[in-house]
C-alpha cells in the first residue's frame, strides 16, 4: 500500500506541534542560522518547517517523497531509496558526500549538515521507523486540527477532490502533488497558490529520473575513464622522474 500525508492549509493554525514532533522523534538540535540557509525554515536540523505567508496562512513545507525520487535517481551508491510504502529514506553509511540529490530535487528538500565532522544530508524519511510498523508519522500524530493527516495515497487524493467539490470557492481546484513529476506522496490543499513550494512554477507532470537517467548511466563510465587518465598521467610523470634522476647520475 502507498501511503501518503494530506495537508490542509486552510486548516493549519501555525502552532509548530508538527515541527516539534519530528524534532523530538529523531533528537534533532537546535538549529544554527546560516547565512545560505533558504527562507524556507529547513535545515539538517529541521525536516519540517511551517511558512508564514499574508492572511495567517501557514504552510508547512516538507519531502515531499516524490513516487519516482529524482534525489534517489540520481544518487550513484543508492544511499536514498524509495520503499515499497512510499518513503524515500536515506542511508547515510553508504552516501559519497556529492549532494548530487541537493541539486536534483525540484523541491529543494535535501540539506547538508555542515555541524557534523563527517557532514551528510538531512531530510524528511516520513517517520518510515513508524510507518512500516503501521504507525503514523509523528507531525500527523501530532496536529491537535488536523490539518495534516495520513492514509492511504489514493484515498487521501479522493478525501482532497470531495472536500474540494463539498466547499465550492473555499479552496483551488487542484490537489498539489497528485500529477507534479509523476505524483508525490505528500499532498495539498489550499485557497492560496502553493508554487512557491518548488524551484519553478511548472513541474509538469513527466517523472524526473527519465531525464537523468542517460547522464547517470555514463557515471561509471566516468570514474572509470578518468581512473586510466589519472593512472596514465601518475606513469608518465614518474617515468619522466625517474630520466630526469638518471640523467643527474650520470652527470648530464
Amino acid at each position: 500500500m502507498s501511503v501518503a500525508i494530506l495537508t490542509d492549509i486552510t486548516k493549519c493554525i501555525g502552532c509548530l506541534e508538527c515541527v516539534a514532533a519530528c524534532k523530538a522523534t529523531y533528537g534533532l538540535k537546535t538549529d544554527v542560522p546560516r547565512n545560505w540557509h533558504k527562507d524556507d525554515g529547513l535545515s539538517a536540523r529541521n525536516w519540517t518547517s511551517i511558512i508564514e505567508k499574508p492572511d495567517r496562512h501557514y504552510v508547512r513545507k516538507q519531502c515531499r517523497h516524490c513516487l519516482q525520487p529524482a534525489c534517489a535517481s540520481v544518487c550513484p551508491v543508492g544511499a536514498l531509496h524509495q520503499t515499497e510504502e512510499g518513503a524515500v529514506v536515506y542511508e547515510s553509511d553508504k552516501c559519497l558526500g556529492c549532494r548530487y540529490c541537493m541539486m536534483a530535487c525540484p523541491y529543494g528538500i535535501p540539506r547538508y549538515d555542515w555541524d557534523e565532522p563527517v557532514p551528510y544530508i538531512r531530510k524528511c524519511i516520513l517517520c518510515y521507523d513508524k510507518i512500516k510498523n503501521g504507525r503514523q508519522p509523528a507531525c500527523t500524530e501530532a496536529c491537535p486540527k488536523e490539518a495534516t493527516i495520513f492514509g492511504d495515497r489514493d484515498k487521501l487524493i479522493a478525501e482532497a477532490h470531495q472536500r474540494i467539490q463539498d466547499n465550492p470557492g473555499k479552496y483551488i481546484d487542484r490537489v498539489w502533488g497528485e500529477h507534479e513529476v509523476g505524483g508525490t506522496s505528500v499532498l495539498y490543499l489550499s485557497d492560496i497558490n502553493l508554487d512557491f513550494l518548488a524551484y519553478q512554477s511548472n513541474l509538469g507532470t513527466t517523472p524526473l529520473p527519465t531525464t537523468t537517467e542517460l547522464a547517470m548511466g555514463s557515471v561509471p563510465f566516468t570514474f572509470v575513464g578518468m581512473g586510466g587518465v589519472m593512472l596514465g598521467l601518475n606513469w608518465i610523470i614518474r617515468r619522466r622522474t625517474e630520466l630526469a634522476q638518471v640523467e643527474v647520475e650520470n652527470g648530464e
